[in-house]
């Protein structure tokens, strides 16, 4: 049986290209499931392997308090272990055809406070044109929720500043989604010239710009929330969508309905949304202005 899992290793290696990662995992991951077969089902062959079998080294490995992300990874390594031997007619069937791993346990998005969040959107300088251009950037994404994507990608014609509220497209649809008064005062200050300065006598529908007139990136943005994040003191990771995370869970913590705050962020699935309820908000503030603290 260990020829097979060695032949299997060398096809994803040469053959397939695979990582040394990769090939460490589905070695370790075979190895195992070798061990357990051999061991306590006193099987030999691997033609002998019935589903049975895998079900039970399953339990085994959920009884063995196994993280449900590793028991996953075992079974992705025997859908494709079993695959190549099938590939090969070195078994006459696939035992692991109908094996399906746990279900993962969704994990709860960073969420940072309101003071953590004021204390990140004073950050930028409102005296040079960069600095206005991440006041109003940062002020519209937790004004709004929406994903980075969407903020980099927005053209000047889906921002309605009167009406306060920016128009996200995507294949199949379009939200419209409010902002309040500080992200609209925020946008009419980088509009009135900052942006301009940006371009540098170019032309853009870009509504925010890089620093040589360009058009922002993931990366780029990701670069600047990380800096203002340091020197506000905010401490662990921060990563663009933790304003939107916390968008989302500040706006349900102070009352707001669930089914418009799926909307805003564009959730197909409202138990995508409903995860943000089963938060613990134990230290953030209790009494908030309506329901945005930015109102």
């Amino acid at each position: 049986m260990e020829n097979a899992v060695q032949e299997f290793i060398e096809y994803l290696r040469v053959t397939r290209k695979s990582s040394d990662n990769t090939l460490v995992s589905y070695r370790r991951d075979l190895n195992k499931l070798t061990g357990y077969l051999q061991e306590v089902r006193e099987i030999s062959d691997w033609k002998a392997v019935t589903e049975t079998d895998l079900n039970a080294y399953l339990l085994y490995l959920e009884k063995g308090s196994y993280a449900a992300s590793s028991i996953s990874r075992s079974v992705a390594s025997c859908h494709a272990f079993f695959q190549y031997l099938r590939d090969r007619n070195r078994i006459s069937s696939d035992p692991s055809r109908m094996l399906r791993p746990p279900k993962a346990e969704r994990k709860l998005p960073g969420v940072i406070s309101v003071e953590e969040v004021d204390a990140l959107l004073s950050q930028p300088s409102e005296t040079t044109a960069k600095g206005l251009r991440d006041r109003a950037m940062l002020e519209l994404l937790y004004a709004t929720g929406i994903r980075v994507s969407e903020l980099i990608g927005l053209k000047m014609e889906h921002l309605n500043l009167q009406m306060e509220y920016v128009i996200c497209e995507d294949r199949t649809k379009e939200r419209i989604i409010p902002f309040g008064n500080t992200a609209k005062k925020a946008l009419a200050a980088y509009l009135a010239g900052p942006r301009a300065e940006l371009l540098k006598g170019k032309t853009s529908d870009d509504l925010f710009v890089n620093c040589s007139g360009g058009s922002m990136s993931r990366q780029g943005f990701w670069k600047v929330l990380k800096g203002y994040a340091q020197t506000a003191g905010i401490r662990g990771e921060i990563t663009p969508h933790t304003l939107r995370h916390s968008f989302a869970a500040h706006l349900l913590q102070n009352g707001a309905d669930i089914k418009s705050v799926q909307e805003m962020l564009g959730h197909s699935d409202i138990s995508s949304t409903q995860v943000y309820l089963n938060m613990d908000f134990g230290r953030m503030r209790e009494v908030y202005v309506r329901t945005h603290p930015r109102k």
